[in-house]
């Protein structure tokens, strides 16, 4: 197996949000982050497909499951993608493809061409399958999609199963998650990228918003924001505004009692004590995971452990291709 270490060094100090520390710049410790990548088996590079932005990993029995958009090759963007899974034996190292997890919704609904960027929660004996979708852009004459700056409105779905296998029925009450109807709203023209956590007893459900307002520049201007729903199935209540600027891939995890965050524009990691008001950890990393997913033991339904083991599956994509690999961190 093909192994290409990529080493990180990060002369930034570790910010815990303690002022005391804050004040007293000896006491902070200088810390080194890096990251290997490793190909896989399975769900790696492949002539037939492309998968991207894979979802959370999450052990069921014996197997880690991972959920991703699949798309025809060479279609690399998950716009025009389905969601797959598959299984590992070997945490994580290679993969058996199960089937598809989730495919279109009905004609004319709101996930009627595409649906993608997936994740996962399992809670209370049930699989929650949270995914991206959109339709055709309206009054396109030939009903296709043409990914425009306007109208090409995105939200975010949800399904659920008894089991991590399937079979996946939506929720009536699609989608959970819509934009804000105010323009000039970070999260006024597409919402996607779920990504989960439970606190406090209830649903936290960060995402990341594009603004209506930016038009084109949309992309580079993406922030994070989360919302709050008593059960996974919602109705969900968004907190006022973005929380973290240049956050256009949604990584959380519990990390020293609170919230850290990967904002992939900026390339740092971030801490939120209280999961919202972010504070920076680790800042100008490099060869940093592209749409990651993690281990997370604290999705897995009465699984109290609250640190990741440190490895995930990532992706990968070059010219007309996209496909998955597993990495590492490792904190010195």
């Amino acid at each position: 197996m093909a192994i290409f270490a990529i080493s990180v060094l990060l002369l930034s100090a570790c910010i815990s949000g303690n002022s005391q520390k804050a004040e007293n710049k000896e006491e902070e410790k200088a810390g080194t982050l890096s990251f290997s990548y490793s190909e896989v088996e399975g769900i790696g590079q492949d002539s037939l497909y492309n998968r991207r932005d894979p979802s959370d990993v999450i052990k069921v029995g014996d197997k880690h499951y991972v959920w991703y958009t699949r798309m025809n090759s060479p279609i690399r963007s998950g716009y025009w993608g389905t969601i797959w899974y598959a299984t590992s034996e070997d945490n994580g190292h290679s993969w058996e493809e199960q089937g598809m997890a989730l495919g279109l919704g009905e004609k004319g609904g709101f996930d009627s061409h595409s649906v993608f960027t997936p994740n996962i929660l399992a809670y209370s004996g049930k699989y929650y399958l949270y995914y991206t979708g959109v339709k055709p852009t309206p009054d396109n004459p030939d009903n296709e999609f043409e990914n425009n700056a306007t109208n090409d409105f995105t939200a975010i779905g949800l399904a659920v199963a008894e089991s991590p296998d399937g079979p996946f029925v939506r929720v009536e009450n699609n989608p959970i998650l819509k934009v804000s109807e105010e323009p000039k709203a970070f999260d006024s023209y597409r919402i996607d990228d779920a990504s989960l956590m439970v606190r406090d007893d209830k649903i936290w459900l960060y995402y990341k918003g594009r603004s209506l307002s930016h038009g084109k520049e949309g992309p580079r201007l993406t922030n994070m924001g989360v919302a709050f729903a008593d059960q996974p199935e919602g109705p969900y209540q968004k907190h006022d505004g973005p929380i973290l600027d240049e956050s256009h891939e949604v990584l959380v995890w519990l990390e020293e009692g609170g919230v850290a965050s990967l904002a992939s524009i900026s390339s740092s990691i971030n801490l939120a004590p209280d999961g919202i008001n972010f504070s920076n950890m680790y800042n100008n990393l490099k060869d940093i995971p592209k749409a990651p997913g993690l281990y997370r033991p604290h999705l897995e339904d009465g699984n109290t452990a609250e640190e990741i083991p440190g490895w995930g599956i990532s992706m990968i994509q070059n010219e007309g291709e996209a496909y998955l690999l597993r990495y590492e961190i490792e904190k010195q």
